[in-house]
């Protein structure tokens, strides 16, 4: 390739806030839930590179950008049938049979949001106010030769109240300064603030944590039907907490003790868990969904000696 800019370049970061700053200078736009990726394309050659520089072509062969010379920042998502990012089916397409790939690019077709340009021609625009990359990213996309392409681009506002919607309906939202210039690997002029979720759940077992005689998490579960089913797990506890709990939660184990298979993260280990009598119910705090389950551990936030566990129901992860 040769563009003004060339792989592998590291995506610019956002700082994580509780809330949105708010004022003249901030544009805001809403916050996916897919893969961030660069895209490299140099007339009929396009090269997608992951955040941490690996690429991601050859998993995509559907996504396929019209000719030119320039390079995005953006993200690749999967949308399921209720029309919001599916992570799960996004996961599902990074596998190494290529039949399964080129299968999968039919029934789980991707598309790229774009949401930064960061070349054209022969010009690198990284110094150049976010404010007036953003237009030029808007008439790159606005021509013709993208109107059957699977490129999106990304939705904004100046509005701090519509960006505030984002925070209930949608992954969060993302406020970028609009005099900001472009730093590869750095958190400057953009801040993300997450959708923080909260449910009540019932608490049905414990992990042990690293230390002897501790609470390591708590194993989370929602009644679907009659049915319990494990959601996820809270851990962040204090230490203190963590040493308390041990005798909290004795009155109610079943005497049902064992591992599950080894931690996807942590394959020499395996999870033990101590079960418990569905009689627990918890407040907690979460960002993500997949596939049915939290994706990150979330945070408790109170115990809910008022709330009966039947009430605690898997519809709740919808809202």
């Amino acid at each position: 390739m040769t563009l003004a800019l060339s792989p592998p370049l590291s995506p610019e970061l956002a700082l994580s806030r509780r809330e949105l700053p708010e004022g003249e200078e901030w544009v805001y736009e809403v916050k996916l839930d897919g893969f961030r990726a660069v895209a490299f394309v140099d007339g009929e050659e396009a090269y997608l590179q992951s955040r941490n520089g690996r690429p991601l072509s050859r998993y995509f062969p559907e996504l396929r950008f019209p000719d030119g010379r320039y390079v995005l920042d953006g993200e690749i998502v999967v949308r399921g049938e209720n029309g919001r990012e599916d992570f799960d089916a996004l996961g599902q397409r990074v596998h190494p049979a290529q039949s399964r790939i080129e299968r999968l690019s039919v029934e789980t077709p991707a598309v790229y949001v774009a949401f930064d340009l960061l070349a054209l021609d022969e010009k690198a625009l990284l110094a150049e106010p976010f404010e007036q990359r953003r237009s030029a990213l808007e008439r790159l996309l606005g021509d013709a030769r993208f109107g059957a392409a699977p490129v999106e681009l990304i939705e904004s506002t100046a509005d701090p109240h519509r960006a505030k919607q984002w925070l209930q309906n949608a992954e969060g939202a993302i406020a970028k300064q609009r005099d900001a210039h472009y730093l590869p690997g750095q958190r400057r002029g953009m801040v993300k603030v997450k959708r923080v979720r909260t449910i009540d759940a019932v608490v049905t077992g414990w992990r042990p944590g690293k230390e002897p005689d501790t609470v390591g998490a708590l194993i989370l579960a929602l009644y679907d039907g009659d049915q319990l089913r494990v959601v996820g797990h809270c851990s962040g506890l204090t230490a203190q907490a963590k040493r308390d709990l041990v005798g909290f939660l004795r009155p109610y184990e079943t005497g049902e003790r064992g591992s599950a298979d080894p931690s996807r993260w942590s394959a020499d280990r395996d999870l033990e868990w101590v079960a418990l009598r569905p009689e627990l119910v918890v407040e907690i705090d979460f960002d993500h969904v997949s596939a049915g389950r939290i994706r990150h551990g979330a945070k408790l936030r109170r115990w809910r000696e008022d709330k009966p566990p039947r009430e605690c129901t898997i519809d709740q992860l919808a809202i």
